[in-house]
């Protein structure tokens, strides 16, 4: 059975493009992108297989 990891962390909406490549880049898979407390602020969801 696969087992996951999870991982949540604030995007800046100025440089979105630039913080999901380095997570990817580290093996994480975006699941959801939720707006925070402002509409400036988001939540990012990620999960990657355990090693």
């Amino acid at each position: 059975m696969t087992k996951w990891e999870y991982l949540t962390a604030p995007v800046l909406i100025h440089n979105t493009k630039m913080i999901l490549d380095n997570f990817g880049a580290d093996g994480w898979e975006l699941v959801q992108i939720l707006q925070g407390a402002t509409p400036e602020q988001l939540v990012a969801y990620f999960k990657r297989e355990k090693q």
